[in-house]
């Protein structure tokens, strides 16, 4: 078996000498046909929204089969008033910290209201005349996947407006394991407002949940939280995703190379956008030691890519990702310890956005003095132990472990 993952690593172009950890246990792959998320199971939200005025944080991903959420509550006649949106817009098309203005759906002609650059959270007049709000929006799993915020400033301001807030969950497909450096207190930021680890291993109902209970709303302010279940899923399962979450996680390689890869934006490297094959490859026009060529170019959802016509030198992890990082149940560190290794110019290859998306400033410490991977993951351990007690007064479903 060990041989085998050798042989994967040089058909990508990467160094054998990376320790690769064979973890026990492999997830079941499960698609849509298997779980009925919470969305689907109309019979059980129809009878809490009917009469209400109902706001909905949905985007894209807001899906019952091939009909979107709101289609589906107004056919079902549920008074809908208004819709929130998160990043990348209410039908999922925007750039990364792309600004959304509100505006007017075309198709329902209901008010959109974007909760991202300036305006994250709905304030007083935004929820005057809602009666409940729901949310219904696919994570991905990671710390800095804005979702999760956009999550935690929508319970905040029901909160304080006194609204029930309705999540109907949908599967995590990195909920099967847990890892990554925990969040400290002064690097959190928007995109990581919670002491949690990079893969938290929860649905939003279940981190909802933990957020709630453990008082991380401001000023402890307690949300009347109420929850739909999926019914199928497992913390064993890997969920694949039946619609893209953003513009630049096109597949299931990229959403399992992700929670590695996001690290890669607070570096000088490219992590592939404005390529076809964003989240998938790394590399930068002065990188060493790599055959793999890139050039970006403006593609949807990346309409200024970092080095923009200019041929980026890295590596392809694509095929590393399908055959190997979706069970290896860990972030891997070797691309990005490699890669500072090999850039000439290692003053400037971290920024200042680095700490914010590791949650920590050690992360970056032990990458310069050279730590191997083993120290620096047992490094992540006593706070990840400490994670996973905590976690587990929420889990909804049958747990990994």
């Amino acid at each position: 078996m060990r041989i085998l993952f050798f042989i994967l690593l040089l058909a990508v172009g990467l160094d054998c000498s990376a320790q690769v950890v064979v973890r026990s246990r492999m997830p079941v792959e499960k698609t849509d046909e298997d779980i009925a998320t919470g969305a689907e199971q109309t019979d059980k939200w129809v009878p809490i929204l009917k009469g209400k005025n109902v706001a909905v944080v949905a985007n894209h991903t807001s899906m019952i089969g091939t009909t979107h959420l709101i289609d589906s509550m107004l056919s079902l006649g549920i008074k809908v008033v208004k819709i929130f949106s998160p990043e990348h817009g209410f039908r999922g098309l925007a750039d990364d910290g792309e600004e959304v203005a509100s505006s007017i759906d075309e198709k329902t002609k209901l008010p959109v209201i974007s909760l991202y650059g300036d305006h994250r959270k709905p304030t007083a007049k935004d929820l005057k005349g809602v009666d409940i709000v729901v949310y219904d929006i696919q994570d991905v799993g990671a710390r800095f996947y804005t979702f999760i915020s956009t999550m935690t400033y929508c319970m905040e301001a029901s909160a304080e407006q006194k609204k029930p807030f309705l999540i109907l969950d949908r599967p995590n497909p990195n909920g099967y394991y847990v890892d990554g450096p925990v969040m400290e207190k002064e690097y959190m930021s928007w995109v990581g407002l919670h002491p949690v680890p990079i893969v938290y291993g929860m649905t939003i109902a279940e981190y909802a949940r933990m957020v709630n209970e453990e008082k991380w709303l401001t000023a402890g302010v307690h949300c009347d939280l109420q929850w739909i279940s999926c019914v199928g899923y497992s913390h064993n399962d890997q969920y694949q995703l039946p619609v893209r979450t953003s513009p630049n996680l096109p597949n299931m390689a990229s959403v399992y190379l992700y929670p590695s890869l996001c690290l890669f934006e607070g570096t000088a490297m490219s992590i592939g956008r404005g390529t076809d094959f964003p989240y998938q490859v790394v590399g930068h026009p002065k990188l060493k030691n790599a055959a793999f060529t890139f050039t970006p170019s403006p593609h949807p959802g990346a309409k200024t890519p970092l080095y923009n016509g200019q041929v980026c030198y890295g590596h392809d992890l694509h095929e590393f990702a399908n055959l190997y990082i979706r069970d290896y149940k860990g972030i891997y560190l070797f691309w990005i310890m490699g890669c500072y290794k090999d850039m000439p110019e290692k003053d400037a290859f971290f920024n200042a956005y680095f700490e914010k998306l590791a949650g920590t400033a050690t992360l970056k410490q032990q990458i310069i003095a050279g730590k191997p991977e083993e120290q620096i993951r047992a490094s992540w351990v006593p706070a990840i132990v400490k994670f996973k007690l905590m976690r587990k007064k929420y889990i909804l479903y049958e747990d990994f472990e």
